[in-house]
């Protein structure tokens, strides 16, 4: 599978299914004796990895109200790391203190960490669960040392690896409540050229520009809903982390430019006082200001040094993650980003001359000042002090406080990955849901909120944003989920993040969930009741780890509806929504004494509708029809007043906007034949 194309589809918001579902290059292996395609009717692989094994075993510190409950916990992880760029052998040597606190009301045993870097060895399991699988690799992580500090004593680490993950067993277990244990790793790995797909390295015409993400041993999260989460990285599914504070350092050739997660500590160090000074210019500045430009690139004296290494320092807090860009082909610019009540980050995009230019990255940090402006203002505020656009070939990635954006991309389709791949700093970063088992939990919720984001840009300069055409407004996406609605092979969007076969990857965690959030705020709650509540799930679980259920729980809530037909259908099933007009009768035959009509509902979904009646006159009316028109039947009928003077119907219109994914629009209106 090329995993460079998993995040490239993240560039659209609703990408037509006739492009979405795909199939894979290359030829499949075949059984003996078994023709090609053969499935198993007794095997139902979506039931089998499905997540939410353990549901209603534990007894998880989540209210009913969809709130971390007053005894909720979560554990820390806090990170001190060093790392070394070996440019020449593309190699990156690491170490790392892991200071992690167990709050949780377990003593725990052993302790698990994701080794992400071991996806691109030979013997992988990535490279066994799907077809398409690179025929490049890595040796993974080379662990030099394993050690854990413990009560003042350190000793070496009894530990295993298992794929990308690792286990280290205690000779003590760590204390409830509190305990604390230091871990202390030295390593190193060989750096994925272009088929690293999250973190690579690539050639531009001024040097290499590496993208390095993954890049240190890092803590499973132990949480009261699964204890270990302990998955291994294959691909589609992401990562969850617990949250702490970073303390980096990266030592690399003195004509490098470093783009990290966080703030830069040492600025004095490895900026010359020119770059300085107009970093402090863009700080006040909501127009772009140059602090590194193409001509700086070949000019020794536009770094501090000319010789040997620099070391960037940088920090950040209360973060799950960080990332980081390195390149001496790199243009640097940046502006100020203005918060609410007042506070100020900094926006910065790096980028080769290649990608320069008005059209393409000139306005990358205009892009993604403005998304994190829309953002913080209708959700929730950045909490950063800095956010990054860098260019590669990752083509869309995001890590807090840095995407990892095309570096030919251009246009509207620059501003529409921005503007995802930063949204991705409120879904997961900063809400901290579980990417390797709900993909929709971050994909869905950011593609949904990229739909308002475009609208409000530059008053609509490339919106509407609601396709997979490069030219924007080229479909409708309730008539575009129509085929994946109809597809009795479509999995449920509950499905674990890996097991979502790759054509229904986009449709399934970005297309789906979006549309179906949409239909929530516009159709059936409104938009003032779900910006409501929707705000409230974003605060009450900003830097905590959310499951599905607190959604749920959230929405209903603080909505006020009991919205579970909705989830049970819309997010658990793979049925479609098929609402009819059965019939249209005059009461006893006659106009002027009322109206009978008979509607039915044909599929396995419901939804709430409109129906509007058009008199031999002109004149229309229209009636809402909660869901619970559905609630005791699949027929229901209504009586109707009389139209004025007793005049007869012209027609009758089931959802007359064609708001609803209807999946046969054919029996949505009856028409008055003479």
């Amino acid at each position: 599978m090329d995993r460079r194309k998993q995040k490239m589809s993240k560039i659209y918001l609703f990408v037509s299914l006739g492009l979405a579902i795909c199939t894979f290059s290359g030829k499949a292996q075949t059984t003996a004796g078994l023709p090609e395609n053969t499935v198993s009717p007794g095997y139902d692989p979506h039931a089998l990895f499905a997540p939410g094994f353990y549901n209603g075993q534990s007894k998880p510190r989540h209210a009913a109200n969809g709130a971390p409950a007053s005894d909720y916990w979560q554990n820390r992880a806090d990170y001190t790391l060093r790392a070394s760029l070996d440019t020449a052998g593309n190699i990156l040597n690491g170490s790392e203190t892991i200071h992690y606190t167990n709050n949780s009301p377990d003593s725990l045993h052993s302790l698990w960490l994701q080794l992400d870097q071991n996806t691109y060895r030979k013997d992988a399991r990535s490279n066994y669960y799907t077809e398409g699988a690179s025929d490049r690799h890595t040796d993974g992580y080379i662990l030099g040392s394993v050690k854990v500090e413990q009560g003042g004593i350190t000793t070496t680490a009894d530990y295993v690896v298992t794929d990308t993950r690792l286990q280290i067993r205690l000779r003590k277990a760590l204390p409830s409540r509190g305990g604390k244990i230091n871990i202390l790793i030295d390593y190193r790995y060989t750096v994925p050229g272009d088929f690293g797909n999250r973190t690579d390295y690539t050639s531009t015409r001024n040097g290499k520009i590496y993208e390095i993400a993954q890049w240190y041993p890092r803590m499973c999260v132990y949480d009261d809903s699964q204890g270990w989460n302990t998955l291994p990285f294959l691909g589609s599914g992401e990562f969850y982390c617990e949250y702490g504070d970073f303390d980096y350092k990266i030592t690399l050739p003195w004509n490098m430019i470093v783009a990290g997660s966080g703030e830069l500590q040492n600025p004095q160090e490895v900026l010359t006082a020119t770059e300085l000074a107009r970093l402090t210019a863009a700080r006040s500045s909501d127009r772009t200001v140059m602090v590194h430009g193409a001509e700086d690139i070949h000019n020794p004296s536009a770094r501090p040094v000319q010789k040997g290494t620099l070391t960037w320092h940088y920090k950040m807090y209360n973060t799950r993650d960080v990332a980081f860009g390195a390149s001496h082909a790199y243009i640097w610019d940046a502006a100020r980003v203005n918060l609410p009540g007042g506070k100020k980050a900094l926006a910065m995009s790096v980028y080769p001359v290649e990608s320069a230019g008005d059209s393409a990255w000139g306005r990358a940090t205009e892009y993604l000042k403005a998304s994190i402006e829309y953002f913080s203002e209708k959700w929730y505020a950045y909490p950063y002090p800095v956010a990054i656009n860098e260019a590669g070939i990752a083509g869309g990635m995001e890590y807090p406080g840095i995407v990892f954006d095309g570096i030919t991309d251009k246009g509207s389709v620059l501003y529409w990955v921005t503007a995802h791949e930063i949204g991705h700093n409120w879904f997961p970063m900063i809400v901290g849901s579980d990417e390797r088992q709900y993909a929709w939990m971050d994909e869905g919720f950011n593609t949904f909120i990229d739909i308002y984001a475009s609208d409000a840009f530059n008053k609509g300069e490339y919106a509407p944003k609601r396709d997979g055409e490069y030219a924007p407004g080229g479909g409708n996406p309730v008539e575009e989920i129509v085929p994946l609605l109809k597809d009795p092979q479509a999995p449920v969007m509950m499905t674990r993040a890996d097991a979502i076969p790759e054509k229904y990857r986009h449709p399934m965690t970005y297309f789906k969930p979006a549309l179906g959030l949409v239909l929530l705020r516009e159709v059936i709650l409104g938009k003032e009741r779900f910006d409501y509540a929707f705000r409230q799930y974003i605060d009450r679980w900003a830097y905590r780890h959310p499951t599905p259920y607190d959604f749920f729980r959230t929405m209903d809530n603080e909505a006020g509806e009991d919205l579970c037909w909705f989830w049970r259908g819309w997010f658990f099933g793979n049925g479609g929504l098929d609402q009819a007009i059965q019939r249209v009768t005059y009461v006893d035959n006659d106009p002027a004494k009322g109206i009978q009509v008979t509607l039915t509902n044909l599929d396995k979904l419901v939804m709430p509708a409109t129906l509007e009646l058009t008199w031999k006159d002109g004149s229309k009316q229209r009636i809402s029809l909660p869901a619970e028109t559905w609630m005791q039947s699949g027929t229901r009928q209504l009586q109707l007043a009389p139209g004025a003077g007793g005049q007869k119907l012209a027609a009758v219109t089931l959802d007359p906007d064609k708001v609803l994914p209807d999946v046969n629009r054919d029996n949505n209106t009856w028409k008055y034949k003479d």
